[in-house]
């Protein structure tokens, strides 16, 4: 199989941002985005997905985060979508019940064709350091509207507001990183009766 690579350019009133996914990498990650709590999020899902990525963006983020990181959830979304291609050799669906400390996060996805997010985050802070803890929601709506899944995220368990967010963006790497992972059994076939997602 060829590896899985994308590139998205996308430059706003708003927001410049330049970014470079690899699915079939090794975990590296380059990221400047001009809000720290999301450089560390967007480093650890590359790590725990077993993802290379690159980004680097020039938001306004002199008014607040809020365009940086929705921007950065389309771009990441859109380039997903990109590096799957027809979706042939993917297993499609999987999940993961993930501790971090006292917080436990669910995910569960099937790579569809269709954007669907179910988002339960509850307990949380306004705020994480500086970041705006609502936030999080808009960067995983962007990212699933620009590629088309079935997502669904529940806290189970956990007070702390950040180690319920970091447990998501871990959960999420190891849950895309395995629906996205080659079926060696049927590594030419498309996972659909319908012969297409």
């Amino acid at each position: 199989m060829e590896m899985r690579t994308a590139e998205i350019i996308r430059n706003t009133a708003e927001t410049k941002i330049q970014l470079k996914l690899c699915i079939d990498g090794k975990g590296n990650a380059e990221i400047q985005t001009g809000c720290g709590f999301m450089d560390h999020m967007l480093t650890l899902f590359a790590k725990h997905g077993n993802f290379d990525l690159s980004v680097k963006c020039d938001g306004d983020i002199n008014v607040d985060d809020h365009h940086t990181v929705e921007d950065i959830g389309i771009c990441l979304g859109k380039a997903f979508s990109q590096a799957a291609g027809d979706f042939k050799g993917i297993k499609r669906y999987a999940h993961i019940i993930l501790p971090m400390d006292e917080a436990l996060i669910l995910t569960a996805m099937d790579i569809s064709g269709r954007s669907y997010i179910s988002y339960e985050l509850g307990n949380l802070p306004e705020k994480v350091g500086t970041f705006d803890t609502e936030l999080a929601e808009e960067f995983m709506l962007a990212f699933v509207r620009n590629f088309p899944i079935t997502l669904h995220i529940k806290q189970l368990a956990g007070t702390n507001g950040h180690h319920i967010l970091e447990g998501m963006f871990k959960a999420l790497a190891r849950t895309l990183g395995a629906a996205l992972a080659v079926d060696e059994k049927n590594p030419d076939s498309i996972p659909s009766t319908k012969g297409v997602l």
